[in-house]
């Protein structure tokens, strides 16, 4: 596997471990559809929250948050509803976004950014 993929998964996997920890329950990670995939679906009470991780091992490129694109935003919308459909899910979603900076050497930088962004607006 590419070190950035490994660097993404770990990202993903200290995003689940944050979020249970906070009490979200993890429903799906990786959940795909056609060209669009959700790093992490999760729950808190009845809302439903489509996670977007990623993780740099620097900002000196900018911070992790702003690579999530207007293209990124409509497949994770395409796939959210996909998703609800599949599940009959009828209530509450949220959008977030985890930026995760892991530098060698250093204790990883996890901001978790709860709403970020509404698909659309």
């Amino acid at each position: 596997m590419a070190a950035h993929n490994e660097l993404g998964e770990l990202g993903e996997k200290l995003a689940a471990n944050f979020l249970e920890a906070n009490g979200y329950t993890i429903l799906a990670r990786n959940w795909r559809v056609n060209r669009a995939e959700v790093d992490i679906i999760a729950q808190v009470g009845e809302t439903l929250i489509f996670v977007e991780v990623k993780t740099r091992s620097t900002d000196f490129f900018g911070a992790p948050e702003e690579s999530v694109t207007k293209r990124k935003k409509r497949l994770l919308a395409a796939a959210a509803t996909a998703y609800m459909q599949e599940t009959g899910h009828e209530w509450a979603i949220r959008f977030d976004i985890i930026s995760i900076i892991m530098q060698l050497g250093k204790a990883p930088e996890l901001t978790h950014y709860e709403d970020a962004f509404f698909p659309g607006l």
